[in-house]
């Protein structure tokens, strides 16, 4: 398969596919002309990192991911773990967003959105009371 191929085929653009490439999570063949050829591990490596992508992993996390993956002597409960601190980190996001939307919520109450200038939003934003 040719980059567009495999690019039709996992969903992923293909520069995202070029990209995986150049930091080392592919490794397409190439023809005698240069041209990336495209094997099905390789659709399946690219299905395996999008959607890992999709649940929010890092390339580093994907990285490792996908390393356990290939090691058919892998423990789960290293897979697992990478699993559980990417947990982690988005349960803190959740709670930065919530306490946002707490705080963006009582600033937009404040304000009366009339003609008026007075705006307790911006007041906040520059630091005052």
């Amino acid at each position: 398969m040719n980059i567009g191929d495999v690019a039709t085929r996992s969903g992923l653009p293909a520069k995202t596919i070029r990209y995986y490439e150049d930091i080392g999570l592919i490794a397409p063949q190439r023809d005698l002309n240069g041209y990336r050829r495209f094997r099905e591990r390789d659709l399946h490596k690219l299905n395996f990192l999008g959607r890992a992508r999709a649940l929010g992993f890092t390339i580093e996390d994907c990285r490792t991911l996908l390393a356990l993956y290939e090691d058919q002597s892998r423990a789960s409960a290293d897979v697992k773990q990478v699993a559980r601190d990417h947990l982690v980190r988005i349960e803190t996001k959740l709670a930065d967003l919530i306490a946002m939307r707490e705080t963006l919520t009582e600033l937009v109450d404040a304000c009366a959105g009339d003609q008026r200038p007075d705006c307790p939003i911006l007041r906040d934003l520059g630091g005052e009371s």
